[in-house]
């Protein structure tokens, strides 16, 4: 018999959700959030560096390619310095080779032939910036003169008195200096002895 005070056995009351709560996930089911973006960090790091890369084999070829033709420009020209001067020789040459060509030649003709044929080299020499240096009268520099003696002379003491053979200057550098004879003061006169 059932006492009237207790409830009839009724199912439990069981309360429904929107939506069905999913179980808990185990650690192998869910995919993790971290690998992805890794793997994408490594997939764009790898592009810049083969980018790199690629800039780093193109700027070492460019660099060669520089080196080589100004290893090519220096040995053309080292070459071919003497091109201008030489066209410019070419008339003088051709000059003398007149003077020797023509027989019964006059002393003053002869003369004339030669006085020309220097202007002419005269001006190559102004052309290839090649000056003379004739330092008579000038003070003696050993890097512009060969002293070959010393004389005794009234002019002032280590100046240049004579000059044997002309020194040639290529753009200030001396290419031959001038060989000269340089002053030297004359000895004191021994005082009188009575």
């Amino acid at each position: 018999m059932q006492d009237p005070n207790q409830t009839p056995d009724l199912p439990p009351v069981v309360e429904h959700s929107a939506a069905p709560e999913a179980p808990p996930a185990t650690p192998a089911d869910t995919p993790p959030d971290v690998m992805p973006g890794l793997e994408e960090a490594l997939r764009i790091a790898e592009l810049k560096a083969a980018e790199h890369h690629d800039a780093w084999l193109r700027a070492k070829a460019e660099g060669e390619n520089i080196r080589r033709r100004a290893q090519e420009d220096i040995a053309k020209a080292s070459k071919f310095a003497a091109e201008k001067f030489a066209s410019a020789m070419l008339p003088v040459k051709d000059s003398l080779e007149a003077a020797l060509a023509v027989d019964n030649q006059s002393v003053d003709k002869l003369r004339e032939g030669v006085e020309l044929t220097l202007k002419q080299l005269v001006s190559a020499f102004e052309g290839a910036r090649l000056a003379e240096e004739n330092p008579i009268g000038q003070k003696f520099d050993p890097n512009r003169h060969q002293a070959i003696s010393t004389v005794e002379s009234d002019a002032e003491p280590n100046s240049v008195v004579t000059v044997l053979q002309k020194g040639y200057l290529l753009n200030e550098r001396v290419i031959r200096p001038a060989l000269v004879m340089v002053a030297k003061a004359r000895p004191a006169a021994p005082p009188d002895a009575q």
